[in-house]
């Protein structure tokens, strides 16, 4: 049986009261945290820090990808980093995605429920 961290009572190390738990939206991602009620010094779980470290890390990197014509149809190949990281998300595969032309040299794919999309487009 594994425990986790976040389940033992945390204290404050700046002013020693009791932190309670919550959670912080950062780019779309849910961290598990616990905040000083006090002083407002906050803990994220050690995990979800190093998954959105993660997220950053492929975000910020440039992959080169090759266009080609199947059938009536163009297709480009998305690194398996990038699916495997998307998949450990949330499992997603064999779902329909939404593909949409932006502007002028720029597409944009987008994975998930269409719902979650449009509560996404409407924080922005």
């Amino acid at each position: 049986m594994t425990h986790d961290i976040f389940d033992n009572t945390i204290l404050c190390q700046k002013c020693g009261t009791k932190m309670q738990k919550a959670q912080l939206e950062k780019n779309g991602f849910l961290l598990r945290a616990v905040i000083c009620p006090k002083c407002s010094d906050k803990i994220i779980h050690p995990v979800d820090e190093q998954e959105y470290d993660r997220y950053v890390n492929l975000k910020n990197k440039e992959f080169k990808v090759k266009m080609r014509l199947v059938g009536n149809s163009y297709a480009v190949s998305i690194p398996k980093e990038i699916v495997s990281f998307m998949e450990e998300q949330s499992r997603m595969m064999d779902n329909m995605v939404r593909l949409c032309f932006e502007e002028m040299g720029r597409l944009s794919l987008n994975f998930g429920e269409e719902e979650e999309i449009k509560h996404k487009e409407l924080r922005k």
